[in-house]
């Protein structure tokens, strides 16, 4: 076995010896680089052409001067004379007469007789311990000039409402009462002072 392996590395020694002989005998020889390709050098339209330009030729003409025209003639407006009468004439006058004298005492201007009548109406307060609505009733007087007086509650739901409505009707305000053409005094006037009591969802809290 050892006699083989032996015959087999003779061989594969012999064909590398005789690889190295060939790589050394092209090594040995000399190199020569190849000579340098000259580029060809080419033009892109090397003819010039001569472009004519072509001019255009003008004339400037002198300016001959106008002559401006004469001015249009002028109108002549008729003068308006002044007139010789006035203005006013006699027809449009008012004529002269003299005022009829009247009698004041076959004239007498009288007015209809009438009741006190309500002008101003002031709302009361609502008083603020107040947990339900309610009513008052008033009587009271009217002066000639038309402001109540002695002003009095004849009934009311709560008391905390007497004073609010009292105060409410001071500040009312009246045509007078008309008699015989002349105003005058009104007694015994009478009249209601509700007091309306809302809850968060605006209605009506009852009495």
């Amino acid at each position: 076995m050892g006699a083989l392996r032996w015959l087999a590395v003779i061989p594969a020694a012999i064909v590398t010896v005789l690889l190295f002989v060939l790589m050394m005998s092209l090594i040995s020889e000399e190199f020569e680089p190849d000579d340098k390709i000259e580029l060809n050098a080419f033009e892109i339209n090397p003819k010039v052409e001569d472009v004519q330009i072509l001019e255009r030729e003008t004339t400037i003409t002198k300016i001959q001067k106008i002559e401006t025209p004469p001015p249009p003639p002028q109108i002549e407006r008729a003068k308006a004379d002044r007139p010789a009468e006035p203005i006013s004439s006699l027809e449009g006058a008012i004529p002269e007469f003299e005022a009829p004298t009247i009698d004041r005492s076959a004239f007498k201007i009288t007015v209809s007789d009438r009741d006190a009548q309500p002008l101003v109406r002031i709302p009361p307060q609502m008083p603020p311990r107040a947990e339900k609505s309610g009513h008052c009733r008033v009587r009271f007087n009217v002066s000639p000039e038309g402001q109540p007086f002695d002003v009095t509650t004849t009934y009311c739901t709560q008391s905390l409402f007497e004073r609010p409505s009292i105060r409410s009707v001071q500040k009312w305000k009246y045509n007078p009462k008309i008699q015989d053409g002349r105003p005058v005094g009104r007694t015994g006037v009478e009249s209601k002072i509700t007091f309306q009591l809302t809850d968060e969802r605006g209605k009506i809290i009852p009495e």
